[in-house]
């Protein structure tokens, strides 16, 4: 086991430095010049107003990059036609929030550059531009994706970290994707801003054990009765929901680290993060810096999960419409 933790990230970060070679700052610089004020100002003059979506659009960047790269498809329609389930309608992406959005900004840059931007690159830079603009840290957004074709719901369940993952497994998820623990720790820093359905931890707090009534007890008590009491008031409350960093969802800062540390983490993959010696040092080096530090760090780990097995060249495609491959 030991063996594939530590040699693993070494071996496909090689494969990663080769496959996205091509991604570089202003790769539309010529062909598309508009492209990214264009996403810029749209973000700007569409996320102040649903402020929420900037943690749904940053999660919809991850889910999208953890199966077969940062390649838009989990942008993918299922189509009568090929009979295929798609990523979109994969259970952890069942609450994926911000295609529409996606679809109005491609629009707008198809009108401008027709055939030229990718869904993939629109997905990366609208998830930056969404956390910069609701006050959060920004970070470096190479470009030169291109679009994915194939998708499968299967994959969804095999290669995104579940909330209810172990330390163990989050490792080796983002061991298989070049990741390392500290990468887990800034990338799990996103949720200091939005939002979670109960369904996502109620075993936490109903039926931890496998026995109804049972409680995890890495969670802290007081918080656990308090979400018991006036959010998730049935383990089959599928529709409530609830601040995975509260009293600060909508402020991109330090507060999910400190919550961690009092045992008020969410999901047991949150708790999880505390179970080892190495992340939890990270945690508490986060919380005894500055934001200014952690933003610094944070921009590392999202560029590099930015990077996640891309296609570039004549790999792929550019889709015209961002839910459906090119006919």
């Amino acid at each position: 086991m030991a063996t594939f933790v530590y040699l693993c990230p070494l071996i496909l970060m090689c494969m990663l430095v080769s496959s996205n070679a091509q991604l570089q700052q202003n790769f539309y610089a010529k062909s598309c010049p508009k492209a990214e004020k264009i996403i810029l100002e749209y973000v700007h003059k569409h996320i102040p107003n649903a402020p929420s979506l900037a943690a749904a659009l940053i999660r919809m960047h991850f889910h999208d990059c953890f199966v077969r790269g940062c390649d838009a498809s989990v942008l993918l329609n299922f189509t009568s036609s090929t009979g295929n389930q798609t990523e979109k309608v994969g259970a952890p992406n069942l609450t994926l929030r911000g295609f529409s959005f996606i679809d109005n900004v491609k629009k707008i840059i198809e009108d401008e550059c027709p055939g030229v931007v990718s869904c993939a690159d629109i997905v990366a830079l609208v998830a930056r531009d969404s956390v910069v603009v609701t006050g959060g840290p920004s970070w470096s957004v190479p470009t030169g994706r291109r679009d994915g074709r194939i998708s499968n719901a299967s994959e969804t369940l095999t290669d995104i970290p579940a909330p209810t993952s172990n330390f163990s497994t989050l490792q080796n998820d983002f061991a298989k994707k070049g990741l390392d623990l500290k990468d887990l720790v800034l990338l799990s820093g996103a949720h200091t801003i939005g939002i979670s359905h109960c369904s996502s931890f109620s075993t936490r707090l109903y039926n931890f054990t496998g026995t109804f009534g049972t409680e995890d007890p890495s969670l802290d008590s007081e918080y656990a009765a308090n979400l018991k009491a006036n959010k998730c008031k049935s383990i089959n409350d599928n529709t409530t929901i609830v601040e995975m960093d509260p009293g600060s969802f909508r402020t991109f800062d330090l507060s999910y680290y400190k919550l961690l540390l009092k045992r008020r983490g969410l999901f047991q993959s949150d708790a999880a993060l505390t179970t080892s010696t190495t992340t939890k040092t990270y945690i508490e080096q986060l919380v005894a810096g500055s934001l200014k530090e952690f933003y610094a760090e944070f921009a590392q780990s999202m560029e590099k999960m930015g990077r996640i097995e891309v296609k570039t060249r004549s790999d792929g495609e550019i889709r015209k419409h961002c839910a459906v491959v090119n006919s």
